[in-house]
């Protein structure tokens, strides 16, 4: 029952839209009704751009960190408790799926890139490392944010069998981290379909 009490104030707490929120109240801004629609830092920062460039910057930069922080922390909570290390990854995989499917946003949500990486860097840090150098090297080459948490989430997977080529560490397989890199590329498909035609926008 601990695990279930567990499982269900991860979904919970990583559900709560940040972005939305921050926008709503600081930027006076209904983020779901404008830009990409989407309730990550990304939008939050190309929308309030158009009407304040510095509190864009700020509230960015904020949801990026609440949403890494929300998967993250509850991680540690799992850990401090005594949970596994099956179990500190199951919390992983729930934090994402809901900050994706939030129950506050009628289960829809973010794309879960913060949220995977905070919860990744918990787990295994040096993949949530190479993730978060390769989403900055790609952005910065080529500013479009989407692209840039496809390539990255693509080379930790690519990475996760260099570095731990018999599964996860206290794991005999990846399978939380392919569910998270799975959930993550979903929520990236509208994006993959604009890439393909030519119509995503870059962030400048």
């Amino acid at each position: 029952m601990q695990n279930l009490y567990l499982y269900i104030a991860t979904y919970l707490i990583a559900g709560i839209p940040f972005g939305y929120l921050l926008a709503k109240q600081f930027g006076g801004v209904n983020i779901k009704e404008e830009g990409s629609g989407n309730i990550g830092a990304t939008n939050v920062l190309r929308v309030l751009k158009e009407h304040d460039p510095k509190l864009a910057k700020k509230l960015g930069a904020t949801t990026l960190l609440l949403d890494m922080l929300k998967g993250a922390v509850m991680v540690l909570i799992a850990r401090w408790m005594g949970a596994d290390i099956a179990v500190q990854w199951t919390v992983a995989v729930i934090a994402v799926l809901g900050h994706c499917f939030s129950a506050f946003l009628s289960f829809e949500g973010g794309k879960g890139v913060a949220t995977g990486v905070g919860v990744i860097a918990v787990l295994t840090w040096p993949l949530a490392l190479i993730a978060l150098i390769t989403w900055i090297a790609v952005a910065k080459g080529l500013k479009i944010s989407s692209l840039s948490a496809i390539v990255a989430i693509l080379v930790m997977m690519g990475a996760s069998y260099f570095l731990y080529p018999d599964g996860l560490p206290g794991l005999s397989s990846r399978s939380p981290l392919w569910i998270i890199a799975g959930v993550i590329l979903y929520k990236h498909l509208p994006n993959i379909l604009r890439l393909i035609r030519g119509e995503e926008a870059a962030v400048a």
